[in-house]
């Protein structure tokens, strides 16, 4: 048996609680919050002005996307599970902290994700099905980031912080309108990339926001592990502002968010900001959360739902009613089923077309590689032969 199948000791489930116990958005130090756990709406004098455009058809757009990529999610992790797609990082959690950004970003603005941003390629218009191409293995990419301003999705983690800065500075020497967005999470924040991507962004006073999106865990490290401080602490040290949002809460991080993006457009230089965020779900399908982190733990934090706080705002202040939950979960029905069809249709690419595309030029290790492949795939035809001989 591996240590990593051992029940937790008496010491660890004592120091998970205490965790536990400094892990809640009310208790973070300096938290911005406007509506808080039970759906009440609070005023913040710097940045409710922030928000004074979000009528009720506005909330009920945010809480829409929120559902709907939820939605998309639960249908992707099934596709999955049933074979159809080879990896899958789930979001469930983080829908307010994606879609409360990605709504405050402007068409010209540039947005350079992980692999977990649906809500964000959402918010930016993209064709969902398409975020499934890669993890159906059928490309390398997906989309055409230059149609929405949206990046291909980074698994190499951190580097997109990087190419965020870079198109930062090419956007200073273009004289454009635009800000550079890198998504990433608590567990990136730990790389060399993040720390060398802050230090050309303070140097340059470049037009970008770093928004990460800390969901507590680095797979199965917790943030504790890896900070003393709270990461947007980080921000002073190489001179530009870091805020802390509760990133369960979709007014606020919509209003962090466009605050940060008006300071980085206006030539005052970057923003960190920390969205105060949980993952409700495993860090990719690949992944059993329950070998390193507590039930109680993940119950603390469902009562925080993103979802739910804006469903009792919208309830209580008249927003919405039955009539709305109601269509709309039909709605999100209809997209998964669409969904799930333009998946099973999607055909696998020319495996000769995906060896040859690996290099520039030919290789004799890939020419081997596809040799040895294209022998072992006229095996299984030998064996049909076979049997129908028979």
């Amino acid at each position: 048996m591996g240590a990593e199948h051992l029940p937790a000791s008496e010491f660890e489930i004592e120091e998970l609680e205490q965790a536990l116990a400094v892990s809640d958005p009310a208790d973070a130090p300096d938290l911005v919050q406007l509506l808080d756990a039970n759906g009440v709406l609070r005023s913040d004098p710097q940045f409710s002005p922030y928000v004074e455009h979000l009528d009720a058809e506005a909330l009920r757009d945010l809480y829409r996307d929120m559902f709907l990529i939820r939605r998309f999610d639960q249908e992707a992790t099934a596709l999955q599970r049933q074979g159809q797609l080879a990896l899958w990082p789930p979001l469930l959690g983080q829908e307010a902290a994606q879609i409360g950004s990605g709504h405050a970003l402007q068409p010209q603005d540039y947005v350079f994700p992980t692999y977990r941003e649906h809500g964000v390629a959402l918010a930016r218009g993209l064709e969902l099905s398409s975020l499934l191409r890669m993890f159906r293995g059928v490309t390398n990419g997906g989309w055409d980031p230059r149609e929405k301003n949206f990046h291909i999705y980074t698994l190499v983690l951190a580097a997109q912080s990087l190419h965020a800065v870079g198109y930062a500075m090419g956007i200073q020497r273009d004289q454009e309108d635009a800000v550079s967005v890198a998504y990433f999470g608590d567990g990136a924040s730990s790389e060399g990339d993040v720390h060398e991507s802050m230090v050309f962004a303070a140097s340059n006073q470049s037009p970008v926001v770093f928004f990460c999106q800390n969901n507590h865990w680095a797979i199965s490290v917790p943030t504790e592990v890896q900070s003393r401080i709270p990461l947007s602490n980080r921000a002073s040290g190489y001179g530009f502002p870091g805020i802390r949002v509760d990133g369960n809460d979709v007014v606020a991080v919509h209003a962090v968010m466009r605050w940060a993006l008006e300071h980085a457009r206006s030539g005052k230089g970057p923003v960190l900001i920390e969205a105060f965020t949980y993952r409700m779900s495993a860090h990719t399908t690949a992944d059993d959360p329950t070998k390193y982190r507590l039930s109680s733990e993940e119950a603390a934090w469902k009562e925080k739902d993103p979802l739910s706080r804006l469903e009792q705002h919208l309830r209580s202040s008249g927003g919405a009613g039955d009539e709305f939950f109601e269509a709309l979960a039909a709605d999100g029905d209809a997209m998964a089923a669409a969904v799930r069809a333009d998946v099973l249709a999607m055909e696998a690419p020319d495996i000769e077309a995906s060896f040859n595309s690996v290099y520039a030029d030919p290789h004799p290790l890939v020419a081997e590689e596809l040799a040895w492949h294209q022998k072992y795939e006229a095996g299984f035809a030998d064996t049909e032969q076979a049997g129908e001989d028979i």
